[in-house]
């Protein structure tokens, strides 16, 4: 029954493993870019806007790492796939930054608040960018 399930919303069993392995992945990765933020622009005395992509470079290396041998199953990159990745996640700290800024500068919320929104959106950005990349499929 779990597995026709899955079928229901996944095209393999497999690929609903992915999207948990990735979730877990992303969420520690996400907690410790938030523990970074909260950390650098609290007691590192950094505005938000500067600590973010601090927090943000920090959290993407883990969490390139842990993409590449844990959630997709990539072991051997190519420099074309290392390139790719680099370049999707300077798109995605790019994305993070609009938001924050937007949420912070122009709608006036706490710039932690604004982070959970960023996070979601470039959350998307990375799994159907990093899969392409380091499957060369959707």
């Amino acid at each position: 029954m779990f597995d026709s399930l899955i079928r229901k919303f996944f095209p393999s069993t497999e690929r609903f493993w992915e999207v948990v392995r990735f979730l877990i992945v992303g969420g520690g990765c996400f907690l410790l870019e938030y523990v970074l933020l909260f950390t650098l622009t609290e007691y590192g005395g950094l505005n938000p806007l500067v600590s973010a992509p601090i927090a943000f470079t920090v959290s993407l290396v883990v969490n390139y790492i842990l993409c590449v041998y844990v959630v997709f199953h990539a072991k051997q990159q190519t420099k074309k796939q290392m390139v790719l990745f680099a370049l999707t996640s300077i798109i995605g700290l790019g994305i993070n930054q609009v938001v924050m800024w937007f949420f912070i500068d122009i709608v006036g919320i706490w710039y932690m608040f604004a982070k959970v929104i960023a996070s979601a959106i470039v959350m998307i950005w990375n799994y159907f960018t990093k899969r392409y990349v380091l499957h060369g499929h959707m």
